[in-house]
């Protein structure tokens, strides 16, 4: 954000001290737009410069979709079935999940022993709040509606990843110490 609002600001201070200098002063109008035309320090040049760089035409990581109406424009919009794993039990099992990471992160620490089953719950619902949280990015920012095929694509990719981290974290359970064990070690490093 400074960035972009740093060339703005250069060329106004620099533009605005010639402005005041030429304001003060008893001159007709048309010698004022002649000075402050000639007169531009190179600090206002390169303002100008760098201002005009960010000015440029934005482009867009995706073009736009088909615009097509389908129908007439007097159709009304077609309301998706519902489903019961969307909406408000959707959020409601998410905050859940979110709620009982709190106090299983701590247990393990606070009471001062390994429990396998303890890990194990921990590591699945860590995966879950996971997927979860991929899943509603990828459901905000692309829509099935435009993207029909990146959007099942996307969804895959998440469902195959959450497959493979399950994996690991079973394995990393079973063969080695523990994601508990792991992280008491990384403190203690």
């Amino acid at each position: 954000m400074a960035s972009a609002l740093r060339p703005m600001l250069l060329r106004q201070t620099a533009l605005s001290a010639a402005t005041r200098r030429a304001a003060t002063t008893t001159v007709p109008a048309s010698a004022f737009l002649s000075r402050t035309t000639s007169f531009q320090s190179p600090i206002a040049k390169s303002a100008m410069r760098v201002a005009a760089f960010h000015a440029s035409s934005r482009r867009s990581l995706l073009p736009p979709g088909p615009q097509v109406i389908k129908g007439t424009v007097n159709d009304a919009v077609p309301i998706p079935d519902p489903k019961p794993t969307h909406g408000s039990y959707h959020w409601t099992f998410e905050r859940l999940i979110a709620a009982g990471l709190v106090p299983l992160t701590v247990a393990p620490f606070a009471s001062g022993s390994l429990n396998p089953g303890l890990d194990a719950v921990l590591c699945a619902l860590l995966l879950v709040h996971s997927h979860a949280g991929m899943q509603s990015i990828i459901i905000d920012y692309i829509p099935q509606r435009r993207y029909p095929g990146a959007y099942k694509g996307a969804l895959w990719l998440l469902n195959i990843a959450t497959v493979l981290a399950g994996i690991g974290l079973y394995e990393f359970e079973t063969n080695d110490v523990g994601v508990t064990e792991a992280v008491k070690r990384v403190w203690k490093a």
